[in-house]
């Protein structure tokens, strides 16, 4: 029993050492206006919220359908102790019109949550790609296509569909919701995207999917997209191919709008909508000291700090800290340049917050060189 405890143990700590690989990135990743998600995490201390307004209207099908559709939907994800894990949770409000069409038609109204999912992804593998701007002997080789690019970066979903929704969405049980997620980045540019869900497993309202999604970044601050999905039910089958754009204002937030042709069963119609996506960005990088081998040095002034930043406990009270420590020493680095300078020493905060952790690294390298020296 005994060693099977520590096999276990093992492997855990095999399993966190190995997630440690960053997928935060300086510019908010967002899976609007698709509905495709990516493999990648928001990257840990990111808080995301990714919104869409949308409006949908279809042909009255003979018997029962739901031609008209307004309402919102939320995705909210954050990044919790592994980088490449990710938590997030999916809810849709919406206001439906309800038809029964016989020999005569009659409508009403309905409102309520349509879905309310709450979900976590992991990041399985994701390939490395060759560094082409290391090849100086050959033109050819360094703008060949890298075959490495075919091979997608992989990342499992697991969800449950709570049923605190409205009467007409109701499965009457909580249900899983299973995923896998593919991506491939074909260039720095062009990506695509597969996704394949196995959607409220054990009841009666299941449904098998696939969304496969194509975006090009056409400039900095604008990329398109076009994508198709399936949905597969007990009942019919619905389909639909859309496309859109987002537009980066800063790097913590984008605005997108989307299109949609839809075929739901025998009706047919469109889809639009408008969203934005915005990030409250607490991410701290970590350093690494390499030797000229490439491999990483236990025991130095960069080692020593990533151990007082790394640990969870830290993790979770270091904002609140740093803040304290910065305060202090802006403080008086600020009154000195108010002495010397006058006006311009109120502009010395900003700088003393960016300089601390640097000056301080340097130093400590400064102080192991000496060390160093004097053995």
């Amino acid at each position: 029993m005994k060693n099977l405890f520590l096999k276990f143990f093992i492997t855990l700590i095999v399993f966190i050492t190995s997630s440690a690989e960053a997928q935060y990135t300086d510019v908010i990743n967002s899976n609007k206006p698709g509905f495709s998600e990516s493999p990648y995490s928001v990257g840990t201390g990111v808080y995301q919220f990714e919104t869409n307004v949308f409006y949908k209207n279809t042909s009255i099908e003979p018997t029962f359908s739901i031609p008209e559709s307004f309402g919102a939907d939320l995705l909210f994800r954050t990044g919790f102790f592994l980088e490449k894990l990710e938590l997030n949770a999916q809810l849709t409000y919406q206001k439906d019109e309800v038809t029964f069409h016989n020999i005569f038609t009659s409508q009403y109204s309905v409102s309520g949550l349509s879905k309310f999912t709450i979900g976590a992804k992991y990041l399985l593998f994701q390939p490395e790609y060759t560094d082409k701007t290391k090849e100086v002997r050959s033109w050819r080789k360094r703008h060949a296509f890298d075959k490495k690019r075919l091979i997608p970066s992989v990342a499992l979903y697991l969800g449950v569909n709570t049923d605190v929704v409205g009467d007409l969405y109701k499965t009457e049980s909580v249900s899983p919701k299973l995923g896998v997620l593919l991506q491939q980045n074909i260039t720095d540019r062009f990506n695509v995207v597969y996704n394949g869900y196995y959607d409220k497993i054990g009841t009666d309202f299941f449904e098998l999917s696939y969304i496969i999604t194509a975006t090009q970044n056409l400039s900095y601050n604008w990329s398109g997209f076009i994508e198709h999905q399936a949905i597969f039910k007990s009942e019919q089958n619905n389909l639909n191919l859309g496309a859109g754009l987002a537009y980066l204002i800063n790097e913590d937030f984008q605005i997108n709008t989307s299109a949609r042709f839809l075929k739901e069963g025998k009706s047919q119609g469109f889809y639009g909508g408008f969203g934005i996506s915005y990030r409250i960005d607490n991410h701290s990088d970590y350093y690494t000291d390499l030797d000229d081998s490439g491999q990483a040095i236990r025991d130095t002034p960069i080692s020593r700090y990533n151990k007082k930043q790394n640990g969870f406990f830290s993790r979770m009270f270091k904002k609140k800290d740093k803040k304290k420590a910065v305060r202090k020493r802006s403080r008086t680095r600020t009154s000195t340049k108010e002495k010397k300078g006058g006006f311009l020493g109120l502009f010395g905060k900003k700088k003393a917050k960016e300089e601390t952790d640097i000056e301080k690294l340097e130093r400590e390298i400064k102080e192991l060189e000496k060390e160093v020296e004097e053995d």
